[in-house]
């Protein structure tokens, strides 16, 4: 089994390639993104000040000067401080999927009243969230927790209109939380649509989907931008975890993407036990990548087995409404769909590669949906 020299994704993960030092691609992408963003260096910080100045500048006169997504979690929190400490007026948008963890919802409140910080949260009928959820599960695809992303980010699109907004900063780490292998998983509006309308039981009122127009919409008349400012950063989950509970007193929730009991379904149960899909990899590599902790290290974590919180799968099957035996027969069924057994925009966001490509270099959509969603994929 090759592996990476500096990482520890091996020749099993999708699109990879290595160099004549062992290096793999996602390590180079990497080294690429440093290169472009600086993180942690004097130009690094004079970008991200020069982008400050340039929000607070747009935003003057108006309540709030930005959009920032929380969700409970270390990134999002901890940049909602920064953000505040930088002189800004975020707006703190929260999409309730229902599924939050109580340690989440608390987080949420302590960090917005420490930041004195308005907090604006969209909340999907519960039954009509469980429906989705349940749609996925039936469609027996690896993306089980699509609809939250999806929501989430066309939800962060209408705050923006509602409020006059142009700008929105997100909480992701590309060091942290390393670099998700292409291929993996692909979801969009169309797809959540798709696969609703084949195994849903209940009409989708409140579901905030992202369609095709929306999007377009909110890039060309509502010029939305979408800032990462932790990218700019030399970030450390690890450190910004500490800082959090010292002064907001919030609290660690288990892992990562455990804020929420849909996202911990999907990565300790769903996807490793009917998928063989394990995604602690993403953020082992990028702890190995930054010498956080040694590569050897990193590969024994990550070949010990994942911790199942033992109330998530009966907590699932009554949210669904499964049985034991609807359950099992899923989970063991053997059947393994993807994206590309269902409609979704791909074909059209390929077609229009051109166009994302300006949006992404102003901004209007993330580099990561440029370079993930408009080339054709190798897999395919």
């Amino acid at each position: 089994m090759k592996i990476c020299s500096k990482c520890i994704y091996d020749e099993t993960i999708p699109n990879i390639e290595f160099d004549k030092d062992g290096v793999c691609s996602y390590c180079r992408q990497v080294e690429m993104l440093n290169a472009q963003y600086q993180p942690g260096t004097a130009k690094g910080e004079e970008a991200l000040k020069s982008i400050i100045a340039k929000i607070k500048a747009e935003g003057k006169g108006k309540k709030y000067d930005c959009i920032l997504g929380v969700s409970g979690g270390t990134d999002s929190s901890y940049l909602l401080c920064k953000a505040v400490e930088w002189g800004l007026r975020p707006l703190a948008v929260h999409y309730d999927n229902t599924w939050n963890t109580a340690i989440s919802t608390e987080n949420i409140r302590k960090v917005t009243k420490y930041c004195n910080a308005d907090l604006y949260t969209y909340v999907i009928d519960n039954k009509e969230a469980d429906d989705i959820f349940r749609s996925f599960f039936m469609a027996q695809v690896p993306e089980f927790d699509a609809s939250t992303d999806i929501g989430f980010a066309q939800v962060l699109r209408d705050a923006c209109a509602k409020y006059n907004i142009k700008y929105v900063l997100e909480g992701h780490s590309y060091q942290a939380e390393g670099i998700s292998p292409q291929g993996n998983n692909y979801f969009d509006g169309k797809y959540i649509e798709d696969i609703h309308k084949k195994y849903g039981r209940f009409p989708m009122k409140t579901y905030p989907n992202m369609t095709f127009f929306k999007f377009l919409k909110s890039i060309l008349f509502h010029q939305v931008q979408f800032i990462r400012p932790l990218w700019y950063m030399d970030y450390s989950k690890k450190e910004a975890m500490s800082w959090l509970t010292e002064h907001t007193g919030w609290q660690y929730y288990g892992g990562h993407h455990l804020e929420n009991r849909a996202t911990g379904f999907l990565h300790t149960v769903y996807n490793p036990q009917k998928f063989g899909i394990d995604n602690r990899n993403w953020s082992l590599a990028a702890a190995a990548r930054r010498g956080e902790i040694p590569r050897e290290e990193a590969l024994k974590i990550y070949n010990t087995p994942i911790v199942v919180d033992p109330e998530i799968v009966q907590y699932v099957k009554k949210r669904m409404g499964l049985t034991d035996l609807e359950y099992d027969n899923i989970m063991n069924s053997g059947i393994k769909r993807s994206w590309k057994d269902f409609k979704t925009y791909k074909k059209r966001f390929e077609k229009w590669r051109p166009f994302f490509k300006v949006m992404a270099e102003s901004n209007r959509v993330p580099m990561s949906f440029y370079l993930k969603y408009c080339f054709p994929r190798k897999d395919s």
